[in-house]
Formats: C-alpha cells, sequence, structure tokens
C-alpha cells in the first residue's frame, strides 16, 4: 500500500533534485515551493483519474442473520481514490 501523502511525495522531489549537484546551488525556498506544487498536482492527478477494479471472489460480510452475513463478491467492481 503506498500513502498518496503530498507532503511525502515533495520530500522524495526535493532530494532527488538536490541529488544533482547544479540543482544544489538554488536550494531555497522556490526549490520547496516547485515540490510542493509538483507534489500537489500529481497527486490531485492521480486521485481524480484512477479507476479501482476490485475482483470477483473477494469475502464480504452483510447484516442480517448470521447464514447472510457472510458471502463473496460475484462480479469485477470498480471504485474511485478518495
Amino acid at each position: 500500500v503506498v500513502s498518496l501523502n503530498p507532503t511525502t511525495l515533495s520530500s522524495a522531489l526535493r532530494v532527488a533534485l538536490l541529488a544533482n549537484p547544479d540543482v544544489q546551488s538554488v536550494d531555497d525556498v522556490a526549490l520547496t515551493g516547485l515540490c510542493d506544487a509538483i507534489a500537489q498536482t500529481v497527486v490531485a492527478h492521480i486521485v481524480s483519474s484512477a479507476i479501482v477494479t476490485v475482483a470477483p471472489g473477494i469475502a464480504v460480510a452483510t447484516t442480517g442473520t448470521a447464514a447472510a452475513q457472510t458471502g463473496a463478491t460475484t462480479a469485477p467492481g470498480t471504485g474511485v481514490i478518495t
């Protein structure tokens, strides 16, 4: 499981960029702002565009009598990331 956390992504981008000696000379608030903007845009794009597919046969529990509380998905399902 990967967390879609813009703060974590921004930090990783900053580390990756600062690995380049040419970028080290511009290590300031502007670089942090750039990393933040890129990270927020990437996370927003993934969250708004991703489609999650759930396979059939996944165990589920429902409400009702004990006999009615177990089962499995019968067909693929789709969802979104929130």
